[in-house]
């Protein structure tokens, strides 16, 4: 394999440009991965129905902007997770940056019920199949066919989260055709959060499309802001992982 030139585009934060040169030269798999999914959407709708919040819970081991670094079993954390009432798992896989991997992925899915998100920064058809998911992060600032993307993963059996932080971008997704769309306070330029981006942004996206609010949710009233704006999902990391696991996921859960 030939040399990985790095990612210089000055608009995005120095560490997202070393994990986008990393994700670049990241091995592909020549074996395409085909899923038998659980729906992400009906476990998010399942507890809203039921008056909890809907969550997925993310094993985050670490992050560029985490003020933490856990040394965990990801099945021990998934169930626990599971059992403090999430609706969803996220993994992330990103090994350089997060501490993630696709090993972490499999024994997850393997251990728990509950749909399993993969979070990475996947910038090609054939990164899709790395490993074995439910559903499927797709960042639309980073990739140039979003509709290819997405028709990819769901040829696979995905479920694909498209993330935007723009009004360009959520127009963008759904022109492709995106049916869950993630909406992420945080800036990838600045690694700023602003919770208002999902205010902001929300009201702009079909009512028949699944919004996932992405970033900065830490609290229940940040919860509850999130919800009011038009949520249907909230995807949390650094909140459950920072500390005990179990509470950190019950406090977000209850209503």
């Amino acid at each position: 394999m030939g040399t990985i030139e790095p990612t210089t585009d000055e608009s995005l934060a120095p560490p997202v440009r070393e994990i986008l040169t990393a994700a670049r030269g990241r091995a592909r798999s020549d074996e395409r991965v085909a899923v038998e999914a659980r729906s992400l959407t009906d476990s998010l709708a399942a507890a809203r129905d039921t008056g909890s919040a809907p969550l997925i819970a993310e094993i985050k081991p670490t992050s560029p902007t985490a003020e933490y670094e856990q040394s965990i079993d990801p099945v021990t954390t998934a169930e626990t997770m599971v059992s403090g009432g999430a609706s969803a798992i996220s993994v992330l896989t990103e090994p350089d940056h997060f501490g993630g991997s696709i090993e972490a992925l499999e024994v997850v899915r393997d251990a728990v019920s509950a749909p399993v998100l993969r979070k990475d920064f996947v910038l090609n058809e054939s990164q899709l199949d790395a490993g074995p998911a439910d559903a499927v992060l797709l960042i639309t600032r980073f990739l140039d066919d979003l509709e290819g993307m997405i028709e990819a993963a769901r040829e696979r059996g995905m479920t694909p989260l498209v993330e935007t932080h723009t009004r360009a971008e959520v127009k963008q997704a759904v022109a492709a055709g995106a049916q869950v769309i993630g909406v992420n306070n945080r800036d990838l330029g600045t690694l700023t959060v602003d919770r208002s981006t999902v205010e902001t942004l929300a009201p702009a996206i079909p009512d028949d499309v699944t919004v996932i609010a992405e970033s900065g949710i830490e609290t229940p009233a940040h919860r509850e802001r999130m919800l009011d704006a038009g949520a249907d999902g909230l995807l949390v990391g650094s909140a459950i992982m920072n500390g005990d696991i179990e509470s950190n996921t019950e406090e977000l859960v209850s209503r």
